[in-house]
């Protein structure tokens, strides 16, 4: 059993799918004031500004503590959540036709081990079919999404290459995770 520092419904599913038992509770931690020079510095700063608030507040007695950022980044751009439509469709429309990495950094801390793990998984994307983008979009899926991306979703069918764990790209390392809790 261990404490998913985080609100994210797919890191949960990602947890449940790989059979690892966990309760999800977390503190908030405001990423607004990072300021960073590259996107890997950007998502190793968010995650340990969440594992310091979450270890001071839960520690890691009772159960071990995971936490976990995701940055999305094209064309040279961190792609942050979507504030409205029009800047999800314009955060999109950087990564169509285009290299998109998703970096997720995760801190995983028992009493036994401490992890820290940034990995990467690169998606070559086809460019993104206009009504496709707009039905997505109008869907607000894309809402809470760091990029506004959902490789899971609306991205899967424009994939043409994929380097890296699915998972990483969805939140959360979680081949690497299962190694160091064995």
């Amino acid at each position: 059993m261990l404490r998913l520092a985080s609100s994210s419904e797919t890191r949960a599913m990602l947890l449940q799918n790989a059979g690892i038992e966990f309760i999800q509770e977390s503190v908030d931690f405001d990423e607004e004031s990072i300021v960073a020079s590259s996107p890997k510095n950007f998502v190793y700063q968010a995650t340990m500004g969440k594992y310091e608030a979450n270890f001071k507040a839960f520690g890691i007695e009772d159960m071990p503590l995971l936490v976990a950022d995701t940055v999305v980044t094209a064309q040279g751009q961190i792609l942050r959540k979507a504030r409205c439509v029009d800047d999800a469709r314009n955060i999109l429309m950087t990564q169509s036709g285009n290299i998109t990495s998703i970096i997720t950094c995760m801190i995983y801390h028992s009493k036994n081990v401490k992890l820290i793990d940034l990995s990467k998984t690169d998606y070559l994307f086809r460019e993104f079919d206009q009504d496709d983008l707009e039905s997505y979009l109008a869907s607000g899926e894309w809402r809470g999404k760091a990029g506004a991306c959902m490789v899971e979703g609306f991205c899967k069918p424009y994939i043409k290459e994929v380097r890296g764990y699915e998972s990483t790209a969805m939140g959360l390392s979680v081949e690497v995770l299962q190694r160091f809790m064995r």
